[in-house]
């Protein structure tokens, strides 16, 4: 099990994911060497690594979805084994239903989805049906979920003051170049990668790495994160909530629900329910109390399903092993063609 001293360096780099040592060491009461040794020591063992997640923004650009995978009888190991090989099935979990898998798509578009859910996956031996929700906003997602380790001190020394900037001021390419996949692929690998490394892996220099970054932080497009291996850090359960809720209130719903400390993902979706919640948990128990509290935000929300995962098999281009660990990356690429493997 991750340690409270682990936690509070994770809770740190989800504050601030390519802060200094000096930073992170500051702002832990521990010097800049003891912090990267300990960091060093978890991302070997696989137990935390800091990613990439998309921005509010690429949500707009992008087409996500929730997809029930069905499997034949036995399948389901081998069919998300299959799965976690393809980019465009960012994140895969196995539920309590042992022949289903719940997985999280991104495709380019809308067609590159259709193309993906209708071709690629029906191709797949053991899938019997996939049902597809399109997701046609997205209020919050894992990248913006934190835990709370750090008091209230701590916190404020890894908070920056405000640049004065945002979204709508930032000037550049609104949308995600072939350059930008080079430097999305290597991050999604690390995180915490220099300047000079990710200039290395995309054939241009550190300045322009630098600047480049910076910009899609502004614009909305990019986001750092840090994970780690949730059951060993005491959020063993994570379930997702469908439910339903009347079309003029979903907005002030989503944003009442994004509120709530165990949210990672809520979207609006397609299908017979317009509303999906995801949420990491510390026990069995606390789903019934949390879906208490979703049923407290608003009247006239209705939990009509909800999924507990047994296991991730991946998590955002994570391959993970029982316990969570991080065992290997696939950088979802999601402008590939479906079907086409990754150069």
């Amino acid at each position: 099990m991750l340690t409270e001293v682990d936690l509070e360096l994770v809770h740190a780099l989800q504050l601030q994911p390519r802060a200094t040592w000096t930073e992170l060491g500051r702002a832990l009461d521990a010097d800049a060497v003891t912090a990267a040794r300990r960091f060093g020591r978890l991302a070997d063992r696989g137990e935390v690594w800091v990613g990439v997640s998309p921005g509010p923004r690429l949500f707009g650009q992008l087409c996500v979805a929730f997809a029930e995978i069905d499997c034949t009888a036995g399948a389901a190991a081998a069919v998300a084994t299959t799965l976690s090989s393809h980019p465009h099935a960012v994140t895969i979990e196995r539920s309590a239903d042992t022949h289903r898998l719940l997985a999280t798509l991104a495709t380019a578009n809308v067609a590159a989805m259709a193309h993906y859910t209708l071709d690629v996956l029906s191709s797949v031996p053991g899938i019997a049906t996939v049902r597809t929700r399109i997701v046609t906003h997205m209020f919050t997602e894992g990248g913006s979920w934190q835990i709370d380790a750090l008091d209230s001190a701590q916190r404020a020394r890894l908070v920056p003051p405000p640049d004065g900037t945002n979204a709508r001021q930032a000037r550049g390419r609104h949308e995600i170049t072939p350059h930008d996949r080079l430097l999305l692929r290597a991050l999604y690998r690390d995180g915490r990668a220099s300047y000079q490394a990710l200039a290395r892996a995309s054939n241009t220099t550190a300045h322009s790495v630098r600047r480049r970054l910076e910009l899609l932080i502004r614009l909305g497009l990019l986001r750092f994160r840090c994970d780690f291996a949730r059951p060993l850090g005491g959020w063993p359960v994570a379930v997702t909530f469908w439910a339903t809720a009347p079309v003029k209130e979903l907005s002030a719903i989503g944003h009442a629900l994004v509120r709530l400390p165990e949210v990672r993902n809520c979207a609006t979706v397609t299908g017979d329910h317009n509303l999906v919640v995801q949420a990491a948990l510390h026990s069995v128990s606390d789903v019934l109390r949390l879906e208490t509290r979703l049923s407290d935000v608003h009247a006239d929300l209705t939990v009509t399903e909800r999924t507990m995962t047994l296991r991730h098999d991946k998590l955002l281009g994570r391959i993970l092993d029982p316990h969570g660990r991080s065992v290997g990356v696939v950088p979802p690429d999601v402008w590939i063609e479906p079907g086409c493997a990754m150069d």
